[in-house]
């Protein structure tokens, strides 16, 4: 398969309100486009917003329950000697 079959199988699937094929193939051009062979993308899911903290490939850590944040100190006393 070539890439213009692809993408009028593309384009019929989203005329029939077909969106995950659509989706799907769109993938997969994707895939050719950047020189890659033609793959299974059947597993993989796309990114969910908020899922992840902005510009970081780790996820959004989340305080344990009844974690309090400590106090800020006092920037008058900062290295003062007594």
């Amino acid at each position: 398969m070539d890439i213009d079959d692809l993408r009028r199988q593309m384009e019929a699937a989203a005329a029939a309100m077909d969106f995950e094929t659509a989706g799907r193939l769109r993938d997969q051009i994707s895939l050719l486009r950047g020189g890659g062979a033609v793959a299974d993308t059947a597993g993989l899911t796309r990114q969910q917003p908020g899922a992840m903290g902005l510009g970081t490939s780790q996820q959004r850590l989340t305080p344990p329950p009844g974690w309090v944040k400590p106090k800020k100190p006092d920037p008058m006393t900062k290295g003062r000697k007594r």
